[in-house]
């Protein structure tokens, strides 16, 4: 039992540092962390972060990283802009051209690091700063708007409620309810899985206490939410993406493959691994995933700007490796990246509701970076 539960503490650190940031933050700033308003502020500016760290996970578990994605969302946006309001074409067509777009854009800057072995921290930087002057080039320095409505409800939409409940979104609550009651017989296969296969399943009690407290964790979360305007469309897509990742990189050969590439390089090649592909492909889906931020952050805004996406890099990388990912590849998990993206985002906007000015705001954020990146070397200089 007490090995078991030292194992559960350790994976379930990253976690308890997210609570504890929230509960300080809650009591420093009075309770306004939590306020249904402020709640799904803090959603609805973390969405596109998140959605890029998962790319950018897959990235650096494959032993390289993406310094271009800002600037991804930057042209992206503007395109949209373009072509929706000064075109007239409609949003889904616009969408797609821009997904198709991201995915050139990945697929551009993956042949050279792929199939030509430059380094990717200088592919991406080349590819951060042309992307940026396309971006300008594109809105030709202004910004574009407003868009249609139907295209801005992808990030300012809320679920709708047919109940119609006084005071309380139903649908969001329900839909809280069983999202977490998935999340649990889910956990409960994989556990039976594990047994039947011989292996040391989790006991009995700790599994109860540790999926109870995260499903009580989601549907408290879902009624704060619901108590002001529901569930964001934004944190729907958001999380469909996380649950798709998480089964990409957990389930099937494709992220067994990152996993094995990011690990030892050599070793996948001698196993029949076909290396390039693969970092080739990683690059590709992360150019679609800034693409995917690039439109929900241009429908937030209801514009596009020269400067949208700027800095985006460094909260998404940060993200990744504070959600427990190695420098130096092989290791990183879809869930640790999504608390790490949330970590920075409570931490962004409890100093900015306590008023603690920028400069002080980078500097606690490239302290919390430098301690996240100096677990990881502890921990392998340890092993």
């Amino acid at each position: 039992m007490l090995p078991a539960l030292k194992r559960r503490v350790r994976e379930y650190g990253l976690l308890t540092s997210l609570l504890v940031i929230v509960v300080f933050f809650q009591f420093a700033t009075g309770g306004a962390l939590l306020q249904p308003l402020n709640l799904t502020n803090l959603v609805l500016q973390n969405s596109y972060i998140v959605v890029m760290a998962l790319g950018m996970l897959m990235v650096i578990v494959c032993g390289h990283i993406d310094l271009s994605v800002g600037s991804i969302v930057g042209v992206v946006g503007s395109i949209a802009a373009v072509l929706m309001v000064q075109y007239r074409l409609d949003f889904v067509s616009v969408s797609l051209i821009c997904l198709f777009a991201g995915g050139l854009i990945g697929a551009a800057q993956g042949y050279w690091v792929a199939f030509w072995g430059m380094p990717s921290f200088i592919v991406t930087l080349g590819g951060m700063l042309i992307f940026r002057g396309a971006t300008i080039a594109i809105s030709q320095g202004q910004s574009i708007g407003p868009f249609p409505d139907a295209f801005v409800l992808m990030s300012a939409g809320f679920l709708p409620d047919p109940f119609q409940g006084a005071g309380l979104r139903v649908t969001s609550m329900l839909l809280g309810a069983v999202v977490a009651a998935s999340f649990v017989w889910i956990e409960w296969r994989a556990r039976r899985r594990l047994i039947k296969g011989g292996a040391a399943g989790m006991p009995l009690a700790l599994f109860w206490v540790r999926n109870g407290v995260l499903a009580g964790l989601i549907v408290g979360f879902c009624y704060v939410l619901a108590t002001y305007r529901g569930l964001p469309a934004v944190l729907i897509i958001m999380s469909v993406l996380i649950g798709l990742y998480t089964f990409i990189m957990n389930r099937t050969v494709v992220g067994r493959w990152v996993y094995a590439v990011g690990g030892n390089l050599k070793a996948a090649r001698l196993s029949g691994i076909n290396t390039a592909r693969v970092t080739f492909f990683t690059f590709v889906n992360m150019g679609v995933l800034a693409a995917v931020a690039g439109l929900i952050f241009a429908a937030r805004l209801n514009s596009a700007t020269p400067r949208a996406g700027m800095g985006f890099e460094l909260d998404v990388i940060a993200a990744v490796f504070i959600g427990g990912a190695s420098a130096s590849g092989g290791v990183g998990k879809v869930v640790g990246v999504v608390i790490g993206a949330f970590i920075m985002g409570v931490l962004n906007n409890g100093m900015s509701i306590m008023g603690i000015g920028v400069d002080y705001q980078q500097m606690i954020k490239g302290a919390v970076l430098l301690a996240a990146v100096f677990v990881d070397v502890y921990q392998k200089n340890k092993g």
